[in-house]
């Protein structure tokens, strides 16, 4: 499955009930929950007993788990209540029909990919050990840079920044054309002015 080792394939549900009695989220969380996902499993088991590479101290074994969706939309807040209850390294296959987004929890936020067809992912193994591969795993599927040694973290921090910053521009922009007052036209260009040095040293960094 996603390319990866025949070995690494498993099929094990996991019941909501179950995870709903172990973990006894509150009744807004539980019905959130309950309202867009219908099925869990885990189908994919990274571990040195599937692929012979070595575990980190903090990364014993990475696991897909495929989240049936009831509708093509979940809310961040479902991937990130599994994440804290569960405690593993886990990777969420969001799939609605045969389209598939992944999700992950990291810098505590939940990042998710793009949406593609489920034939056309195709996920890599790359690191000498699991916990460089689950660090490069992330990246992939999010479409982050870690050329240059550049931590996974940081790099999150930074692109959401980065991102956060555009929008602002944009917004000013729009502002800026549309003011017919001059000071506050003016007030409109130096804070794009600041925001357009935050972006090129987050750029140059």
């Amino acid at each position: 499955m996603f390319g990866l080792p025949k070995s690494t394939e498993i099929n094990k549900l996991l019941s909501k009930k179950a995870v709903f009695e172990k973990f006894k989220p509150n009744a807004n969380d539980r019905k959130l929950f309950d309202d867009q996902i219908s099925r869990l499993a885990v189908v994919t088991e990274i571990s040195p007993q599937t692929v012979s590479i070595a575990a980190t101290d903090d990364v014993s074994a990475i696991y897909i788990i495929q989240v049936t969706l009831k509708a093509a939309d979940c809310d961040k807040k479902n991937i990130a209540l599994l994440s804290k209850l569960i405690d593993q390294r886990m990777l969420f296959d969001l799939q609605f029909e045969d389209i598939v987004r992944f999700a992950v929890y990291r810098a505590e936020r939940v990042l998710v990919s793009e949406s593609k067809q489920l034939d056309e992912w195709k996920l890599h193994l790359r690191g000498l050990d699991l916990g460089a591969i689950w660090e490069n795993m992330i990246a992939e599927i999010v479409g982050i840079d870690l050329t240059g040694g550049k931590k996974l973290d940081d790099t999150i921090i930074v692109n959401e920044r980065r991102d956060k910053i555009i929008k602002q521009i944009a917004v000013l922009d729009k502002k800026a054309m549309n003011e017919r007052q001059p000071r506050r036209k003016w007030e409109y260009a130096e804070e794009i002015k600041r925001l357009k040095l935050e972006l090129e040293e987050l750029n140059n960094g």
